[in-house]
C-alpha cells in the first residue's frame, strides 16, 4: 500500500493505492478519510484500489471554504481519475462518497466502467431528512462550540432516539465533536448535509454501466429504502443487503468486502 500527494486543481490530495491492474476509485464518507475505504477494500487479482482523501479530509488540503460541495468533490475525483493508467475506472463510495460517485457517473458516463453505491445517504434531493442530525450538530457547533454542542446533543431526544434505533449512527455523530480542527468539521457538516448530488431521477435512470448498491438495516443516516430506490432506478444495478454496523461490525465488514469482491470479479 502506497500513499502519495497529487496536485488536483487548486490543491493537493492524499491518495492511498494498493494492488495492481484495473483501477477502482473508492471514496470515503463525510468527515472520514481513506482509512474507511482501505479497511473495506478486498484484494482482488487484476484490480488496483485507489482511495483518496477528499479535500478537507484526512491528509488532503482543505482548500477554499466556499468550495465545500458534492459538485466540487466530484470535480476533484474526475480530475484524479484522469491521472490513472489503464481502462476507465470503476468509481464507488460510501455515504457521501456514494453521492460523489453517482454524480460522476451521471455527468461523465464515458469516464467510468462501473459504479458502486454503498450505504447511500442521498438519492436525488438535497438536504434529506436522514441528515437532520448532521445539520443540527453543525448549527450547534457554530453557535456554542464543540464541547457545549456535544453536551446539548447527548441530552437531546434526537440522540436518545438514535441510540435506540441505530447505535452505530450515534457513535459516528458523537465523533464529529472530537474531530479536529473543529471549525473545519463544522464547515463540512454545514455544507454537505445541506447539499445533494445535483442529479435528476431521470439522469440516474439513464446510467448505463454495471452498478452495485450496498445497503443495511438499522441505519438511520443511510436508510435501506434509499439503497433500494437507487437499485430500482439504475437499470444495471444489483442490490446487496449486508449486516449493519449496529448489529455486528465484523460481519458488516466481511459482507461488504464479499459483495465488492464479487462485483469486481464479475467486471473482468
Amino acid at each position: 500500500m502506497t500513499r502519495t500527494r497529487l496536485s488536483i486543481g487548486d490543491l493537493h490530495l492524499s491518495v492511498t493505492a494498493s494492488g495492481a491492474g484495473r483501477p477502482f476509485l473508492f471514496i470515503h464518507g463525510l468527515c472520514g478519510d481513506s482509512g474507511q475505504t482501505t479497511e473495506l477494500l478486498p484484494q482482488v487479482a487484476g484490480w488496483r484500489g485507489i482511495c483518496p482523501d477528499c479535500r478537507g479530509h484526512g491528509d488532503s488540503e482543505f482548500g477554499d471554504i466556499t468550495s465545500l460541495s458534492i459538485a466540487q468533490f466530484t470535480a476533484d475525483m474526475i480530475a484524479l481519475s484522469r491521472t490513472l493508467d489503464g481502462p476507465p475506472p470503476v468509481i464507488g463510495g460510501i455515504s457521501m462518497g456514494a453521492a460523489i460517485a453517482l454524480r460522476a457517473a451521471v455527468t461523465h458516463p464515458d469516464s467510468f466502467s462501473g459504479l458502486v453505491l454503498a450505504r447511500p445517504a442521498w438519492v436525488d434531493r438535497p438536504a434529506p431528512d436522514n441528515l437532520a442530525p448532521h445539520r443540527r450538530i453543525a448549527g450547534d457547533m457554530a453557535a456554542f462550540g464543540a464541547d457545549s454542542a456535544r453536551m446539548m446533543f447527548e441530552d437531546s431526544a434526537m440522540a436518545r432516539d438514535i441510540a435506540g434505533q441505530a447505535p452505530d449512527n450515534l457513535n459516528s455523530l458523537l465523533g464529529f465533536f472530537a474531530r479536529q480542527p473543529a471549525w473545519q468539521t463544522q464547515a463540512l457538516l454545514a455544507a454537505i448535509a445541506h447539499d445533494g448530488p445535483g442529479v435528476s431521477r431521470s439522469a440516474i435512470a439513464a446510467i448505463d454501466m454495471p452498478c452495485l448498491v450496498i445497503g443495511t438495516g438499522r441505519d438511520l443516516a443511510h436508510p435501506l429504502a434509499m439503497a433500494e430506490e437507487l437499485a430500482g432506478l439504475v437499470p444495471k444495478a444489483r442490490l446487496v443487503e449486508i449486516t449493519s454496523k449496529s448489529d455486528n461490525r465484523d460481519e458488516y465488514a466481511e459482507g461488504f468486502r464479499a459483495a465488492l469482491r464479487q462485483f469486481l470479479e464479475e467486471m473482468e
